[in-house]
């Protein structure tokens, strides 16, 4: 009930001030009417650009913020809490006897104990394995029957996985296959009529666009956040271009869904950048797409089959695209050619350029070892290498997989005295060296000073070109020295080792 000896306050105007307030406005209405009249008696016409500023004004971008609750009511019973055990071995002072502990007791304190003080008394029986909890994460159901889509390192070690749903219902479940190169792992429970995800299409994401995560952060059930996408195809793995969001991301919250406005899941979150342990405004979800590829063949076969051709690559940057005359920034540089590979086999010699592989173009070197992957093994591809200023077609028959395998680089050579071109003093390969380094033509190097020890070439390197010109001979690299354009950076094709890599001599 009202306390009538308060003013009321109408408009935020109390009575007592009512008046002047009513006042004010009228006088300020007066003005304005005034102030209209003078206008329209003395023709005054609006200030200059003023009335175009207004019908030209851009109409806003947006509109307001996204309503989050329709997705997760629509998203949320598709999503899992995950929860690992391992079993440890009990150890240590809690495992012994009360006499046992006694004794520990007064040795810490440094207390003497007479002879038989405390008998031992009777040892507790040795205990199995306890059951420890050693982490937590997120998931989502893949396939009403069961399947449950996650992170690899969230599953990785766990002698138990319990799944406990939305509604509180706990499953034990089975790890189908983890891919670690991915992070993607399939776990499956005992259970049907699940709903569920809408799975979405990568290739529709852009930039700016809003998306939300669901998982359990710290261990917090159903916790939902929200942001929007900061990039898309960052670098962060051998075979997986990452979605970069500022959704927050925290521990517990791997393995969970990154879901669009439509209610699809276009990722799982995976990963933080952090200098704490904590979100700091950046996370990374695998595209699920390529999640889904990994997702299908663990269903099937419990494990990832991936194709290889056996190179290392780097990546072609502008000026050894300039030097080589490739018509556009772009491909992979071969650095080295493992001995037997199927690149080996094919043709495909350190130095080269691969600009298209299996018909798709290698926009940039990361871009090889995940179309290469995604190859079936077994598969003859074509490939298509920049050679010596011209495009040259090879086949190529796809091999298998199934272990990190490099060419290892060779040990280099002594120094030796001498001075020469370019700061070089080179010399001819012996028929035994052109053996052991398989190649038909180059000049071994055994001294470097000025210009190219500045360029990064080493005692010990093999030149085996110059520019788009092939060296054999001492001569060969004279003559070709002389002819180059003045001022224009060399660029030097070497052999290091099993290593193959261009670098820019500058005058």
């Amino acid at each position: 009930m009202m306390n009538r000896s308060e003013p009321t306050v109408v408009a935020g105007v109390s009575p007592r001030h009512r008046s002047v307030a009513l006042a004010g406005v009228s006088l300020a209405a007066a003005a304005a009417l005034l102030w209209g009249a003078a206008q329209h008696v003395v023709g005054a016409q609006p200030a200059a650009g003023a009335a175009s500023s207004a019908s030209t004004a851009a109409a806003p971008r947006l509109t307001g913020l996204p309503d989050f609750t329709v997705l997760v009511d629509e998203v949320g019973p598709s999503v899992v809490n995950i929860r690992t055990v391992e079993r440890v071995q009990p150890s240590g002072p809690e495992s012994a006897a009360p006499d046992e502990d006694m004794r520990e007791f007064f040795r810490r304190f440094g207390i003497p104990l007479p002879p038989g003080a405390l008998p031992r008394g009777p040892q507790r029986p040795e205990r199995g394995p306890e059951q420890r909890q050693r982490g937590v994460g997120s998931g989502f159901v893949y396939s009403a029957d069961g399947f449950i889509m996650t992170n690899a390192h969230v599953v990785d070690g766990a002698d138990e996985v319990i799944v406990t749903m939305p509604d509180k219902r706990e499953f034990k479940a089975r790890v189908v296959g983890a891919d670690k190169r991915t992070d993607v792992a399939l776990v499956k429970i005992d259970a049907t009529g699940l709903k569920p995800v809408r799975i979405g299409d990568v290739e529709r994401l852009k930039v700016g666009e809003w998306v939300m995560a669901i998982g359990s952060p710290f261990g917090l059930d159903n916790t939902v956040t929200a942001g929007i996408v900061s990039a898309k195809q960052r670098e962060t793995g051998d075979f997986l271009p990452f979605i970069q969001t500022d959704v927050a991301i925290n521990p517990g919250n791997s393995g969970g869904p990154l879901i669009n406005m439509r209610g699809e899941v276009v990722g799982i979150n995976s990963q933080i950048y952090s200098r704490s342990g904590g979100f700091m405004g950046i996370s990374f979800a695998i595209p699920i797409d390529e999640a889904v590829r990994v997702a299908e063949q663990l269903k099937v076969n419990g494990k990832v089959t991936r194709g290889r051709i056996g190179v290392a690559i780097e990546p072609v940057d502008k000026d050894v695209a300039d030097s080589l005359g490739l018509p556009r920034l772009g491909g992979a540089l071969v650095r080295g050619v493992e001995d037997g590979s199927p690149a080996a086999k094919a043709g495909i010699e350190p130095g080269d350029i691969i600009l298209r592989f299996d018909g798709k173009a290698i926009e940039k070197s990361a871009d090889l070892p995940r179309i290469v992957g995604n190859t079936k093994p077994g598969t003859r591809a074509t490939v298509e290498v920049w050679r010596r200023g011209a495009t040259k077609t090879l086949t190529i028959t796809v091999g298998m997989f199934e272990d990190e395998s490099a060419a290892t680089p060779a040990a280099e050579e002594p120094k030796t005295a001498k001075a020469g071109p370019l700061g070089l003093t080179v010399r001819e390969l012996t028929a035994a060296e052109r053996r052991e380094l398989k190649v038909s033509a180059g000049v071994r190097v055994t001294e470097v000073a000025g210009p190219a020890a500045a360029a990064g070439v080493q005692p010990g390197d093999v030149i085996v070109g110059l520019g788009n010109q092939t060296i054999a001979s001492v001569r060969e690299l004279e003559r070709a020295v002389a002819d180059w354009p003045k001022g224009r950076p060399m660029s030097l094709l070497l052999r290091r080792g099993e290593w193959a890599q261009w670098v820019l001599v500058r005058p």
